[in-house]
């Protein structure tokens, strides 16, 4: 169902404006003035057109027993669950201002943004991080079609029109998977994002010629990750034989700059092998939260984002050759696997990111650091989310 009404209202992820071409709702475009407050106080003045998707009822409910870490900052961050697009979504919340939506990716939660959160809120910003469709305390639908790009950005565009109602435009930052959907956000409704800041994965054109699963298991074989991901319930009762915890902790404390092969049996060490978990900045209670979230849930709401990416391709093409028009910088460790991957660097250094990008203000690339950079450096991260090399250029 929700693929179907990814499709049937695909027009409603444009500016009505653009969709109808006429005077009327051309003549609401507006010139507005955006900066952020106590950083980089620069102005992009910038026209869009004030149209919000429909959102129909909403329905908040307090959410107790989230992970405090025992300090005040957490204590305060606020939980609740919001009606978007057909689904019950839970949001993180801390603040007040100008809102900046943090979207995760696998094998993630909202969890994996605490830094940011506390520290973006004591700026003076409203910092929002939901579960993302499928993951933790947000519905996850059975059908692995209702995790297309269409669906997830339909599910941001209509969560911020609950949590922003009185912002035409909001900061985004997005990691892995969410910078992905970032990314599309972007392209489907530039009209709704003041800048991004996305890291680990680059923007990736369209390619209209070959779909993206057969280029991968031609170059990297079928144990790659994605391809083993595909087949549903399989890798499910893999991982279940695993269990939670040595599955997570794989994925969070992997660092090898190569691909990520999974061969079957043989990932992530011997089973009696203890994994060691980085003590600056991953801890077993840290751990202990992300397990018991997917304990509810299991692993399949995550994966079925990858299940869908041959879809995606399909559902995308009217985009093919569109650029990413908002003021962008990206940041990458340069141990990520996705930074080492084939063409990727060429493509950053090369002037590839730039064209698909043009407003991209900067790239960063972190020394020594590998793909869950937000939470392994979140002191630079913050920093460089608050800093801008250039003068006429709004970035977070």
């Amino acid at each position: 169902m929700r693929t179907i009404r990814a499709i049937a209202g695909a027009r409603s992820l444009y500016p009505r404006a653009v969709l109808l071409n006429t005077k009327s709702y051309f003549s609401a475009a507006r010139s507005a003035s955006v900066s952020i407050p106590g950083v980089n106080a620069t102005v992009v003045k910038r026209t869009y057109f004030p149209f919000y998707f429909s959102l129909g009822s909403r329905s908040y409910t307090s959410r107790p027993g989230y992970p405090r870490e025992g300090n005040v900052e957490m204590e305060e961050i606020e939980h609740r669950i919001v009606n978007v697009n057909g689904i019950n979504m839970h949001v993180a919340e801390k603040g007040k201002g100008p809102v900046i939506l943090f979207l995760h990716g696998f094998p993630e939660l909202w969890y994996s943004w605490r830094h940011q959160i506390t520290a973006f809120a004591s700026l003076g910003y409203q910092a929002v991080a939901p579960d993302l469709c499928g993951y933790g305390d947000t519905d996850a639908p059975d059908a692995a079609s209702s995790y297309t790009v269409l669906n997830v950005v339909g599910d941001l565009v209509a969560l911020l029109d609950v949590v922003a109602p009185e912002q035409d435009k909001v900061f985004v930052v997005g990691h892995d998977w969410g910078a992905l959907i970032a990314w599309w956000l972007c392209l489907v409704r530039p009209d709704r994002v003041k800048a991004l800041v996305n890291m680990s994965v680059v923007f990736s054109p369209r390619n209209p010629k070959r779909k993206p699963l057969e280029s991968l298991r031609a170059f990297y074989g079928d144990d790659y990750y994605i391809c083993r991901f595909q087949a549903p319930g399989e890798i499910e009762a893999e991982f279940a034989e695993l269990g939670f915890e040595r599955v997570l902790k794989g994925f969070l404390t992997y660092r090898n700059p190569g691909p990520l092969l999974l061969p079957k049996g043989k990932y992530f060490g011997q089973p009696d092998t203890p994994i060691s978990l980085p003590p600056n900045w991953l801890s077993e209670e840290d751990v202990k939260y992300y397990i018991s979230q997917y304990e509810k849930k299991g692993f399949t709401g995550g994966l079925n984002y990858y299940r869908n990416i041959d879809l995606n391709w399909e559902l995308t093409a009217p985009w093919t050759g569109s650029q990413v028009k908002v003021p962008v910088k990206f940041i990458v460790g340069d141990q990520d696997l996705t930074y080492n991957a084939p063409g990727t660097k060429d493509y950053i250094q090369k002037g590839g990111l730039k064209r698909d990008v043009p407003f991209l203000e900067q790239v960063v690339v972190m020394e020594g650091v590998a793909h869950f950079l937000h939470e392994e450096k979140p002191d630079e991260i913050n920093k460089h989310m608050t800093s801008s090399r250039s003068s006429n250029l709004l970035t977070i």
